[in-house]
């Protein structure tokens, strides 16, 4: 792309990502580029099928900005999705301690976000209700989610972080709790919406939050993301197995290597009175 004023085609964006998250270089784009957000999820959705022709294998979602309380400090006011994938993924052992080791190596400003994390035992049906899409849920675990941004200093719009690959870094996924057989929804809704969690860099508080924080629930995020997908043009259908992050409990908190973080939760309830909190430590 040689000028802002230059309207790139999607041809021009994509080669513009690719080329950002290869070398680990900022993206140059006017705040005009890309125009709309509809152009954006375009954009993503053809870098995520040159990825996938390349032999790259998507494994589930993010879904960004179901945090409420940081829409001012970014300045985007609404959920996005994008893509996790097979490569950007890490999950626990759950034979081994709650705990991982992360490279941060191609990473642009990383920061780290605490996250409750789904698994599909089924796809959810069309307009399903919240019940129905607990049914559909194989097991939940808390995670991180390793975000970055080839905006320098954090400045993009919504088009643009969509853009971006909706801002995905890498995923962590801590031990699963399954869903047990005859859970009332409801009592899943509201343990995961009432979780508490702290997360502490280095042994230091950094910050507090709540799963009610994302869409007033994950279960709630989720059922978002869901029908979100389904409104969007050319995108995926969902399967079983697929791994969907619901958006950050706190704020992001930027993160370097060498550092060590982890998390306390507080909750009780179905699902989520079995999570536990997660160390991970950055190279």
């Amino acid at each position: 792309m040689n000028t802002p004023a230059s309207h790139p085609d999607i041809q021009d964006l994509v080669a513009d990502v690719t080329r950002a998250r290869l070398q680990v270089q900022p993206l140059s784009w006017s705040s005009e580029v890309p125009a709309e957000v509809p152009l954006a999820y375009a954009t993503a959705l053809a870098v995520r099928a040159a990825r996938s022709a390349g032999g790259e294998r998507p494994v589930g979602y993010k879904v960004g900005f179901t945090n409420r309380t940081i829409w001012p400090r970014y300045e985007v006011y609404g959920p996005i999705w994008g893509t996790v994938w097979h490569s950007t993924l890490t999950v626990v052992d759950e034979s081994t301690p709650n705990e991982a080791v992360l490279s941060l190596q191609g990473l642009c400003e990383p920061r780290i976000e605490p996250e409750v994390v789904f698994c599909l035992r089924e796809a959810p049906p069309p307009g399903c209700s919240l019940a129905q899409l607990v049914a559909a849920v194989d097991w939940v675990a808390h995670g991180y989610e390793i975000v970055h941004t080839h905006f320098p200093a954090w400045k993009f719009t919504a088009a643009q972080a969509v853009a971006d690959g909706g801002l995905h870094g890498l995923l962590l996924v801590g031990h699963p709790v399954r869903l047990e057989a005859g859970a009332a929804p409801e009592a899943v809704v509201a343990s995961l919406a009432g979780l508490r969690i702290k997360l502490y860099g280095d042994g230091v508080l950094k910050d507090e939050g709540t799963g009610a924080n994302v869409l007033d629930g994950p279960v709630q995020a989720l059922l978002h993301f869901v029908n979100e997908l389904r409104a969007t043009p050319g995108a995926p259908a969902l399967q079983a197995g697929d791994l969907i992050t619901t958006g950050t409990l706190t704020d992001a908190w930027p993160v370097e290597a060498g550092q060590t973080w982890h998390s306390a939760i507080e909750a009780t309830g179905p699902v989520a009175g079995g999570l536990k909190g997660l160390t991970v430590r950055f190279e």
